[in-house]
């Protein structure tokens, strides 16, 4: 029993860590342009915004364990904002560190996940993804979040376990696509709103307070690294 148990383990990761095909030119400009027409459009994006916000928030909570905080939890909500919460010194460079991560975790990890499919590795980006979001579903905190994140998570186990190389190569890159599109449009959004005299308590507004740099210099951060991960990306996906 043991060695079946081992044998199928190692044929399930073969499986998965194993090379696929790259889909079709056609397919993988079908995703793009699927992707800008969830992102362009306010009414769709307003309800697609909800899975850039899983990644905001789970950007600033990675980034806190990593830098030794103690993670309390994550907060998710229908306006798609959100809220993570961490305990540790209130200054220096972990906090800055996991204020940098909300903005440019979407585009980071759209830009991390071109790089899997550009190398073949398409289930493999497909189970890291849900892995990602199990562990951040132990850190949700409010009944809205777990809906999303469980939602979110559920339906690329289905594309996993279920659909056809064909339906998850289509899946991961229309995935990818979004991320690093999705991934461009919040902080302009949050520049406007500033603009307007609103969100006076953003990212780029605490990382001020930190660094004593001024917001702007944090929102030329944001859009160099949401911009460059989407060029780079961009290229990677088209084979350019």
């Amino acid at each position: 029993m043991d060695h079946l148990a081992t044998t199928s383990l190692v044929s399930l990761w073969d499986e998965v860590s194993g090379i696929q095909p790259d889909p079709d030119l056609w397919v993988v400009i079908a995703t793009l342009v699927a992707a800008l027409a969830v992102v362009v459009p306010h009414g769709l994006w307003r309800m697609a915004r909800n899975a850039i916000t899983i990644a905001h928030e789970g950007g600033h909570g990675l980034v806190a364990l990593l830098t030794g905080r103690t993670l309390t939890g994550i907060t998710l909500h229908s306006d798609t904002s959100g809220l993570t919460v961490s305990r540790g010194k209130p200054h220096g460079l972990g906090m800055i560190l996991t204020a940098v991560a909300g903005y440019t975790a979407p585009p980071l990890l759209g830009l991390g996940g071109a790089a899997l499919l550009a190398a073949g590795h398409i289930t493999l980006s497909l189970w890291l993804a849900t892995a990602l979001l199990v562990a951040l579903l132990v850190m949700i905190r409010n009944a809205y979040g777990v809906l999303t994140v469980v939602l979110t998570g559920g339906t690329f186990v289905l594309v996993s376990w279920l659909a056809g190389p064909q339906v998850q190569a289509a899946f991961a890159y229309a995935v990818v696509w979004f991320l690093l599109l999705g991934g461009v449009r919040p902080a302009f959004e949050l520049q406007a709103k500033r603009a307007r005299g609103g969100a006076g308590d953003s990212d780029a507004d605490q990382l001020a307070r930190l660094t004593h740099a001024p917001a702007g210099v944090w929102f030329f951060l944001f859009h160099a690294v949401s911009l460059c991960s989407l060029i780079g990306g961009g290229r990677w996906l088209l084979k350019l």
